[in-house]
């Protein structure tokens, strides 16, 4: 059991955070109400794309410098994971955008810049299926997922902030800072970070080992 603490601590997390967004008390603000409960979820799930497209990127560098088929299996598999992150951040986001914007899409600097980013990582995966040769498909893969990273993030978190923007933090308008983000809700957010991200890299490790029995499988 001692081996799987940090699986237990992430499932401890993210029950912990989902009891406590849903039931403990939130500031009372004006538009937001009881929505600003979704920050418990919405950026929990970017953070932890973030963090799982990042392990993607560092194994993807590492194959180039060994070519080791690992690897590569390594780095497909968490960005498959990161996707999955990415799209539930895109559904939490847009469903709170439709009580606070009146809308589930409005064309936002934010909601645009992101989708795009995400298709980067789909146009990641199209790459990969499009190759046949195994050892010319990791290595474009790796050198296409290197240059997708910084470009992600570059969509997400600095482009938005040049621009007027209706999403918190952006283009002026500030986001979650000691009057609305008060002690209560850093006692659920922080930790939802980090449980959120145990779970999604768990997924990941659970993806990669079916994947490696599969390729053994068939060799």
């Amino acid at each position: 059991m001692y081996k799987s603490w940090w699986k237990i601590l992430g499932s401890v997390l993210v029950i912990y955070t989902t009891i406590g967004g849903l039931l403990l008390g939130v500031p009372r603000l004006a538009i937001l109400n009881e929505t600003i409960r979704n920050l418990y979820f919405h950026v929990p799930m970017w953070f932890s794309m973030l963090t799982l497209f990042s392990i993607s990127v560092w194994y993807s560098i590492k194959y180039l410098l060994s070519t080791n088929q690992t690897d590569d299996l390594k780095a497909v598999e968490s960005v498959n994971v990161g996707i999955v992150f990415s799209l539930l951040g895109l559904v939490t986001g847009s469903i709170w955008a439709k009580f606070t914007w009146g809308q589930y899409w409005s064309f936002d600097v934010k909601q645009n810049f992101t989708a795009i980013a995400i298709l980067l990582y789909f146009a990641y995966l199209v790459l990969r299926n499009s190759i046949d040769e195994e050892q010319k498909r990791a290595k474009i893969s790796a050198i296409y997922n290197i240059f997708a990273f910084p470009m992600m993030v570059v969509l997400i978190l600095v482009l938005p902030r040049l621009q007027d923007s209706l999403h918190p933090g952006n283009g002026g308008n500030p986001g979650f800072n000691s009057y609305d983000l008060d002690s209560r809700m850093r006692a659920v957010l922080y930790p939802a970070f980090l449980g959120w991200s145990i779970i999604g890299y768990w997924i990941y490790t659970i993806r990669f080992r079916i994947r490696s029995l599969e390729i053994k499988d068939n060799s």
